[in-house]
Parts: structure tokens; C-alpha cells; sequence
């Protein structure tokens, strides 16, 4: 007797086009990345083109303002403009106006079918320069506008705009390191700004991950430029101190000339990285009050894992039942006043008692959970260097 053979069912990620081993679906983050891979493609692809054909296939950008003008208008009739780019009076009707002054080009994703190469879509360098300045002067350091998370994620995305205008034509030169080097800067103040912040209004990973871009971008353009760079000594040593103990990073430093290497800065930073490498905490926090504001911004992601080394150390070191250490003392040596350095002992497992003194204990000592460490708490070491320094200031470089 014949039967009849039921219907082989198909799974999600058997059907065509879906990876055999992974979900049908994917997060936000990947395809970003592969859209981010799939623009640098685009971008190579371009370059090995035009390169046989001669410079003058490089597209020139003509567009003199911020935002292009269709763009504006496509935005203005999508209802797309940010409030920080609408003209003054009109935010509450249905339909806001788009300032020319205020506007700036958003960043779009590469598209099938999409020409991103017009040249009246496209800024040209001074232009993007401009609109950098803009954006920190009027937007990063603007004292009215709040909350800082939302100016974040406007200035981020609009640099990423600059970024993809710079890729498409191809920019080098001074205007290039300038933009570079604000979006740096930027981009590690932001790092320490926003610490702690929700991940729904900042990820740390995703402003690791460009800042980690742009900055081998602009060493990438200070060994392959012949003109001086006056500020090539400041990111020689952030990006070190943003990278402590990455083999990298250090090789990097190391085949730097010697007249380089040996600058102030420099010297200090490869200083702070061989502490850390050899699990000196002592000597690191030591060295790192001689850093200024926006060095330790590039070193306080490292700062945990320095001040809980600390503690570990003492806890095996001075582990005894009649041990007392002062408070006092080891919070000059964490940097931090006494109230945050007993909460951190405390939240180490360390038995703070009414003497003020501290007894370690190396069975006592265990790891907290993540959301019991905010790092936020303890940031009085780089707080207190900013002083009257401002946003523009510090972006620009002006310290």
C-alpha cells in the first residue's frame, strides 16, 4: 500500500538566502557592521576604479552649506528635522521649517541603486571643516541645550555624515587632520561625559568602536604626511592611554622616531602603560596626576580594573586579623576621598571599622557584580582636573 509522504517543512533558516548555522534575524548591531563594511567596500571599490583612470575621477564635493538644499527640503516634508535644525517659531506646527543656518547632513546608509556621489551632495573640505566647528561650538558646548545624551547622539550622527563625504572624495591635508583630530577629542570627552549613562541613550562600545576608527585614520595620516603636525604629540599619547596594555598600541609607539618618542607626553604615557602592564597600580595613579584633563579622560575606562588590582593586592598583602591599614592613606592612594574609598572597600568585601581603618582580608575580598560598581562614583580624579575649562576648549584643543 502506496502512502503518501508528508511535506518536508522548511525551517526559517533553511530558506534561501539565510545563513545555515545562524538566526534568520539579525541585531541591529550586525547589520550595521555589515552595512558599515558594505560602505568601505563601496569606498575601495570606487578608489581601485578611478585610481586607473586618473584623479579627476574622484568626485569634488560643490555643496557650500551645512545640508544640502534637497535634502533639507526631502526632510522638512518627512517631518525628519531635528529640533536643534528647526527655525526658530515654527517648532510646534505640524510642518516645522528647517533652518539653512542650523541644518546639517545626516548620516545616510549606503543603498542599492543610491548615488552617494553628486557632487552637490557632496561638502567639500573647508566646508566640512566648518561644519565640525559648528557643531562643537553651537551644539557640543552649548549651555541650553540639554540633556547632554540627546546633543551626544546629534553630534555623533552628523560626524558621521562628515566622515562618509571625506571617504567618498578621498580628503587629506591639514583640513582632514583638523576634522580628525575634534572628532577625537570629542569622542573620548564623551567617553568620560557619559559614563554610566543608559545603554538606550549612549553605548560605550559603539563610540569605542569609531573612535578606535578615526583615530588610526589620523595616525595613518601623520606617518604618511611629510608637512609637521604641531599636535601629533597629544594623540600619540591618548591613543595610548585610550589603549593601555594593547601590544598594538605600544608597537606603534616604539617605531615612532626618537625625537617623538621621547616628548613629554609621550614619555609619561608609555610610563602609565608599562605600570599597567606589570600590575602596578600604585605607580600608575601616581603617574596618572600628572596627566591632564583630557588624558585622563582617554584613561579613565581603565581606572576599575586599576583601583580593584589595588585592593586585591593589598587584601593578599596585609591579609591578618591584627592588620590595620589607614583609610586616609589608601585613599590618596586610589585617588579618591574617604567616604568613596571605604563605599569601594565595601564594595569589594573589605571591612571598613569605626577607626577609620580598613582590614584586608584575601578570603574576604570578592568580585562585585557589574551593576554594584559604578564607575561614575568614582571619577573625582578627572573631574577635578577640568577646573574652568569649557566643551569648546577642550575639543579644539585650546587647553
Amino acid at each position: 500500500m502506496n502512502r503518501r509522504r508528508a511535506p518536508r517543512r522548511i525551517s526559517h533558516s533553511q530558506r534561501r538566502g539565510a545563513p545555515s548555522d545562524g538566526p534568520w534575524r539579525r541585531s541591529n548591531k550586525e547589520q550595521w557592521r555589515d552595512e558599515e563594511r558594505a560602505q568601505g567596500r563601496e569606498v575601495e571599490e570606487e578608489k581601485t576604479t578611478s585610481g586607473s583612470k586618473g584623479k579627476e575621477m574622484v568626485p569634488k564635493g560643490t555643496c557650500q552649506t551645512m545640508c544640502p538644499a534637497h535634502e533639507l527640503r526631502d526632510r522638512e516634508a518627512q517631518n525628519r528635522l531635528h529640533h536643534f535644525e528647526m527655525l526658530p517659531g515654527t517648532e510646534k506646527v505640524r510642518r516645522p521649517k528647517g533652518d539653512p543656518s542650523r541644518a546639517v547632513k545626516e548620516y545616510s546608509r549606503p543603498a542599492a541603486g543610491k548615488d552617494s556621489t553628486r557632487p552637490s551632495d557632496l561638502r567639500p573640505p573647508a566646508v566640512l571643516l566648518k561644519t565640525v566647528c559648528y557643531l562643537i561650538d553651537d551644539i557640543a558646548a552649548s549651555p541650553t541645550l540639554h540633556p547632554w545624551t540627546e546633543v551626544y547622539n546629534f553630534v555623533f550622527d552628523r560626524l558621521r555624515g562628515v566622515k562618509q563625504d571625506m571617504i567618498i572624495q578621498r580628503v587629506s591635508g591639514p583640513e582632514c587632520v583638523a576634522i580628525l583630530e575634534r572628532t577625537v577629542r570629542f569622542l573620548i570627552y564623551a567617553s568620560y561625559r557619559l559614563c554610566g549613562e543608559p545603554l538606550r541613550l549612549y553605548d560605550p562600545r559603539i563610540n569605542d568602536t569609531h573612535l578606535q576608527e578615526y583615530l588610526s585614520w589620523l595616525l595613518d595620516c601623520y606617518l604618511s604626511e611629510t608637512e609637521p603636525h604641531p599636535n601629533q604629540e597629544e594623540f600619540q599619547a591618548l591613543g595610548l592611554l585610550y589603549n593601555l596594555g594593547s601590544a598594538r598600541a605600544a608597537q606603534h609607539i616604539m617605531q615612532l622616531p626618537e625625537r617623538l618618542r621621547s616628548t613629554p607626553s609621550i614619555s609619561l604615557a608609555l610610563s602609565i602603560n608599562r605600570a599597567f602592564l606589570e600590575r602596578n597600580p600604585v605607580r600608575l595613579l601616581r603617574l596618572a596626576n600628572r596627566l591632564n584633563f583630557l588624558q585622563t579622560c582617554a584613561l579613565h575606562r581603565h581606572l576599575v580594573t586599576c583601583r580593584r588590582d589595588l585592593l586585591l593586592i593589598y587584601s593578599h598583602g596585609y591579609s591578618s586579623r591584627n592588620c590595620r591599614f589607614p583609610l586616609d592613606r589608601l585613599s590618596q592612594l586610589l585617588s579618591l576621598d574617604r567616604a568613596l574609598t571605604a563605599k569601594l572597600c565595601q564594595v569589594y568585601g573589605l571591612e571598613v571599622i569605626q577607626e577609620n581603618q580598613v582590614v584586608f582580608s584575601k578570603a574576604a575580598f570578592t568580585e562585585p557584580e557589574q551593576v554594584n560598581l559604578h564607575c561614575k562614583l568614582y571619577h573625582s580624579i578627572v573631574s577635578e582636573k577640568q577646573g574652568d575649562l569649557t566643551v569648546e576648549n577642550i575639543i579644539h584643543g585650546c587647553a
